[in-house]
């Protein structure tokens, strides 16, 4: 019997909030890139794997922060 993987688990995992799915779906539409999403006590901090994908999200913030609809600071980093 084959079981998911949520069924095993539980509720250990909560669903992520919506400011990090808006942002993370709106990267992935936009730019077809997927990025990380960290939320802090007074910031979103969006992680890419390429500084060219970075500087393409920077002119997007104030858009992102809008639809987010935060006061939150938004950082875009590089990862790996």
């Amino acid at each position: 019997m084959a079981h998911a993987l949520s069924d095993i688990l539980g509720d250990r995992f909560e669903p992520e909030p919506p400011e990090i799915l808006i942002i993370k779906n709106y990267i992935q539409d936009n730019f077809g890139e997927p990025v990380a999403v960290a939320i802090r006590d007074r910031q979103l901090i969006i992680t890419t794997k390429s500084s060219a994908l970075a500087g393409a999200i920077r002119p997007h913030l104030y858009k992102l922060k809008v639809a987010c609809k935060t006061d939150k600071q938004l950082l875009v980093r590089i990862g790996h």
